[in-house]
């Protein structure tokens, strides 16, 4: 789904396949706790926390948050980046239809700084698409963007992790593409171990990862003092 020649209705039912994987799987819950407690947070000061979501895809993660967010009265701004303006438009339209307002921004972390003016940094199920020095550069640009931390949540390289996104991407969709690639992100993935080596190279020493179900790993850091956004 990397590949930018991919057909249209071929991203698009990648996108759908993926929205049931992640569904499934509960992705959305891997970051969310934190969210919610900064969101706390802000909202007992009386100000509204702007989460800014990086290589967000079809948005699915964030746009489900953001629901759970409206449900407990939680405020929060979200911003949507990908490279892709099909991923986006994507976004776009699920989020008119749930009547969340977001902003969405067209752009590459590997080739661009990151707008400024977000509190939390995000992104989920994207390292895995990355070399290491990639990697390091996207969790290096998150921070510099982030007032006050960012959040990771990515696969966990591991023959029961392959077993099982083999299994369910066959289960869960008949995109072909999603059938490829979620052998191809498990084989891709960083562990635990990798995960933490690639912060401490990001300078983001602070940097917990803990793990997390189902074969994944959670990376939250935060600055030791906030930044003005």
């Amino acid at each position: 789904m990397d590949d930018p020649g991919i057909a249209a209705d071929a991203h698009q039912a990648a996108l759908r396949g993926l929205q049931r994987l992640n569904a499934w799987s509960r992705s959305w819950r891997l970051l969310w706790p934190q969210i919610a407690a900064a969101a706390h947070a802000f909202a007992a000061r009386g100000e509204r926390i702007r989460i800014m979501d990086v290589a967000t895809g079809s948005g699915d993660g964030p746009l489900t948050m953001a629901r759970r967010a409206r449900s407990l009265d939680l405020p929060i701004d979200w911003v949507l980046c990908d490279r892709s303006a099909i991923a986006l438009d994507t976004a776009r339209r699920a989020a008119h239809r749930a009547e969340i307002p977001i902003t969405v921004e067209q752009v590459d972390v590997l080739r661009d700084h990151l707008p400024r003016g977000a509190d939390l940094v995000t992104c989920s199920l994207f390292l895995h698409h990355l070399d290491n020095d990639d990697a390091v550069t996207a969790l290096r640009r998150m921070a510099d963007a982030a007032a006050i931390g960012i959040g990771a949540a990515d696969l966990d390289r591991s023959q029961g992790g392959l077993l099982l996104a083999q299994i369910a991407s066959r289960v869960l969709t008949r995109s072909a593409v999603v059938h490829t690639d979620a052998a191809l992100s498990v084989r891709g993935a960083f562990t635990q171990n990798e995960a933490r080596n690639l912060a401490l190279r990001a300078g983001l020493c602070e940097a917990n990862v803990r793990a997390a179900w189902p074969y994944r790993w959670v990376l939250w850091w935060r600055r030791t003092s906030e930044v003005t956004r």
